[in-house]
């Protein structure tokens, strides 16, 4: 456990160090549901690096505004450090909600991002690390379109040899995350 994650107990007077909670809240996509393959695969790894794992069901809700609604009431309850992930659709949600949010760090697979019956993101929107997996032959979600937000928003792109579901590449999203996870507790270097 890392210094950043201890905070001092306030009570009688006396202070003790407590631990502080640690999420990784999960948005899946539109054909999916909160426990797929990718989110199970990844809750390994979640639970692994001392996280708590969380995953929102959104079946049933197809309006984006309804899922970011659902997102943050859901979030609402969570205490300490919040690491957002979304896949498809849930990529959208998790941009659309990580600065409303105050999300340390968000890490998107396949996001669907830039489609006109999508509300628009504001310039900007991403103010944390952010990190995006993309199959090179998606068919639903062009990687472009990642290609595109990870220029914008200066985030760590990696394509994959997959389609839109990423399944032939579970374990290496895993160790991509793992590495993410962990990167979050490094101190950050200053370039002068």
């Amino acid at each position: 456990m890392s210094d950043q994650s201890l905070a001092t107990a306030e009570g009688s007077g006396a202070t003790a160090p407590v631990a502080l909670q640690r999420h990784v809240v999960f948005s899946h996509g539109q054909a999916s549901g909160p426990w797929g393959r990718k989110i199970t695969a990844l809750a390994e790894v979640v639970r692994s690096e001392g996280y708590q794992a969380h995953s929102v069901d959104y079946r049933g809700l197809d309006a984006p505004r309804e899922r970011i609604a659902r997102l943050a009431d859901y979030c609402k309850e969570l205490t300490g450090d919040l690491v957002l992930v979304g896949s498809s659709l849930g990529g959208y949600v998790t941009v659309a909600s990580a600065s409303v949010l105050h999300a340390q760090a968000i890490f998107l697979m396949a996001p669907a991002l830039y489609f006109p019956e999508l509300p628009p993101l504001r310039a900007g929107i991403v103010d944390c690390p952010t990190a995006i997996v993309h199959g090179w032959h998606d068919a639903v979600v062009p990687f472009e379109h990642s290609v595109r937000f990870a220029q914008t928003c200066r985030a760590a792109l990696h394509l994959l040899e997959s389609d839109h579901n990423l399944h032939n590449q579970i374990r290496v999203i895993q160790n991509l995350f793992e590495y993410f996870l962990i990167a979050l507790d490094l101190p950050q270097l200053a370039f002068e």
